[in-house]
């Protein structure tokens, strides 16, 4: 059986959600225009470019979205190229999945230009076979696309591949494709954890242990 694995990357391997809470926010800041506290709760199941959008109308900004998204991105590059860490446990996981030989590929609603010299510089991006990014798709992970390219790709069916997700909304589209889903917990997602808990076919509380994984597949086969 070919089996996969689909990785998100902001919350589930990077520990990056915190500037992501506060990129919209900060960018608006710069433009002398002061927005409320939620933004990026409000902004957080969007690609960037539809973000950008959402920003341009709500705000009545008079730039183009590429303007707009490129003005985000230059807001929070320095932190992923020379900042942002690892999550606990993450290198050693993806160093046992790729013993194990299972197949791996990102999918993040990030830029690729801020995601690969960030995995680059903590050296895991060489576990991924490819990396997969919203923008590039054409749409965020309200909708499975991504999710289905990364399984194409991989030659994999949506049943024998693993989303690992930190976000409920994205763990809610890979279920209803029929993914088998890992959440994983982060802190900007804890209003939600009963529910990831509930609705993912396992949870993990940071990885680091792949032998558990392994136990609670068997068990839900």
């Amino acid at each position: 059986m070919n089996r996969g694995a689909i990785f998100d990357i902001d919350g589930t391997i990077l520990d990056s959600m915190p500037i992501w809470e506060n990129a919209g926010i900060m960018y608006l800041k710069e433009l002398g225009i002061k927005a409320d506290k939620d933004l990026g709760k409000k902004l957080f199941s969007m690609c960037m470019m539809e973000g950008a959008l959402y920003l341009k109308d709500k705000f009545q900004l008079d730039m183009s979205i590429d303007e707009i998204a490129e003005g985000i991105v230059i807001t929070i590059e320095d932190f992923y190229l020379h900042k942002v860490k690892l999550k606990e446990g993450v290198k050693q996981f993806l160093g046992d999945m790729k013993e194990a030989g299972i197949r791996m590929v990102a999918a993040t609603s990030n830029e690729r230009r801020i995601i690969e010299p960030a995995l680059r510089r903590l050296n895991v991006i060489d576990y991924f076979e490819k990396i997969f990014t919203c923008s590039e798709i054409g749409v965020g992970k309200v909708k499975p696309d991504i999710f289905l390219a990364c399984a194409s790709f991989m030659g994999t069916e949506p049943k024998d591949t693993w989303v690992f997700e930190d976000a409920l909304f994205a763990i809610k589209t890979a279920k209803k494709a029929g993914f088998k889903t890992v959440g994983v917990y982060d802190e900007f997602s804890k209003d939600h954890m009963d529910e990831i808990k509930r609705i993912s076919d396992i949870y993990f509380e940071k990885l680091d242990d792949f032998d558990e994984l392994c136990v609670s597949l068997y068990n839900k086969i």
